[in-house]
């Protein structure tokens, strides 16, 4: 072979597709963000309101719930092109939830577990898919943020104007079984589910995975 024919199939090979990561979001990369926010806010939300059935119902679906969001969120995963976009998804997670009446410290919990799920994947270069995994796992601490009030000052809690909305029934039961050893608990399962949704979205998603070079 000639140096001419090399140059000539070398320039005629197509070059390596990488995803190079910067703080620049592309109009597409804003509507991934919302459309996946949006979705797996639904579906938190959905799983969620069967814990209006009774207090012991709702321990046992919170952490349920992060299973079901794991398909969508490691969906997401799949479009990420732009450092910064699972800290922007944290964002707008946190400020519907702060719409829908969650206290402000877990606006702040949410955005500080989005930080630090946007490290981990940064820490596997994007391009992990462990790394993806556990940034699922890290973002889904999330849930501890809506308890704070609670484990500051049960009574006070308890006599908030959303606890009282649900009936005195309800609060009732809601002293006997939601503890603070009970709601410890119910979030360390969630991490633990967190574990499984991201698992489980992950195999659901395998295509998706080796498109974006994660599998």
């Amino acid at each position: 072979m000639t140096d001419e024919t090399l140059r000539t199939s070398t320039a005629a090979a197509p070059p390596t597709t990488r995803r190079a990561f910067g703080v620049r979001f592309s109009a597409r990369d804003l509507v991934n963000v919302a459309i996946f926010a949006v979705i797996y806010f639904v579906v938190v939300f959905v799983v969620a309101m069967l814990g209006i059935i009774s207090p012991l119902v709702m321990l046992l679906t919170l952490p349920l719930s992060t299973i079901a969001a794991g398909v969508p969120y490691m969906l997401f995963l799949t479009r990420v092109r732009s450092a910064g976009m699972v800290t922007l998804f944290g964002v707008v997670i946190a400020l519907l939830y702060l719409m829908m009446g969650h206290p402000w410290q877990s606006t702040v919990v949410t955005i500080v577990m989005s930080v630090l799920a946007e490290l981990v994947l940064q820490a596997g270069r994007y391009r992990s898919k462990w790394a993806t995994i556990w940034t699922y796992v890290v973002f889904s601490g999330w849930f501890v943020g809506p308890w704070i009030p609670f484990f500051l000052d049960p009574v006070a809690y308890l006599r908030s104007s959303a606890s009282q909305a649900l009936g005195e029934a309800y609060v009732k039961d809601f002293a006997q079984v939601v503890t603070i050893p009970a709601v410890t608990i119910m979030i360390a399962a969630a991490l633990v589910c967190g574990f499984l949704g991201a698992l489980l979205g992950t195999s659901l998603l395998r295509k998706h995975f080796q498109k974006a070079g994660l599998a």
